[in-house]
């Protein structure tokens, strides 16, 4: 039995959650660039409606990338914030687990299913990691559409998968067999407080100064300041 707060900001989705002894409360919300000014007061709100303080948290979950540098980075900045505050441990979960996670609880198609994630990673690149019937990933990795149809490992078996995710726009992405396309898809607080549910369960948590993010891209951070100072 526990109580846990989710933070999400890894795309331009923005949600919290809140999950007490498995029953979740969630705000979401897609707002581009807006997720300094809306995260504190959806954490605010999921919190009062559950009349609970951070006094009275087990621990807060993040998704920790891969995504957009600067929301992986906001998020993680607050979370830290909230659990020290509050004394609290983090659970950081991979942003790919959590919308593969969402894909097998609203679509009945995804039950029992190979899962094929790519998400948009920009520079012509996408986030990739596939996940087994039973929920299990494989690889997480930063790759070039064309690089990954070389790289059969990471997709094999891909027939009767099904391809989650905005990375799918890509031309070169037809290449991998699937069996059905679902290109709209965000990570959901709601997910990501069920799966860290599960993680303090067994114990998979960490203080707030050693949560890291995962961009798995290192490079993005210094193409960003280069392209400033230019």
């Amino acid at each position: 039995m526990s109580k846990i707060l989710a933070l999400d900001t890894a795309t331009d989705a923005c949600s919290v959650a809140l999950n007490i002894n498995g029953v979740i409360t969630e705000e979401f919300a897609v707002v581009a660039r807006e997720h300094t000014q809306r995260l504190l007061p959806m954490v605010h709100s999921v919190l009062s409606q559950q009349n609970c303080n951070l006094q009275d948290l087990d621990a807060i979950a993040f998704t920790r990338g891969p995504g957009s540098f600067t929301g992986v980075r906001i998020c993680l900045g607050i979370v830290q914030g909230l659990a020290f505050g509050a004394n609290l441990p983090v659970i950081p979960i991979s942003t790919l687990a959590v919308m593969a996670e969402g894909v097998r609880r609203l679509e009945s198609q995804a039950q029992n299913r190979r899962l094929l994630l790519a998400l948009d990673a920009r520079m012509g690149e996408v986030y990739w990691c596939a996940f087994d019937a039973q929920g299990r990933a494989g690889e997480e990795c930063v790759i070039s559409p064309e690089a990954l149809l070389e790289r059969r490992e990471l997709w094999a078996e891909s027939s009767s998968a099904l391809a989650i995710g905005p990375g799918w726009h890509y031309e070169a992405m037809n290449g991998i067999e699937r069996e059905a396309l679902i290109l709209e898809c965000h990570p959901r607080a709601y997910d990501l407080a069920s799966l860290a549910s599960l993680a303090y369960e067994r114990g998979e948590t960490v203080s707030a100064e050693m949560a890291q993010p995962v961009y798995l891209r290192d490079t993005v951070s210094w193409k960003k300041r280069q392209k400033k100072r230019q």
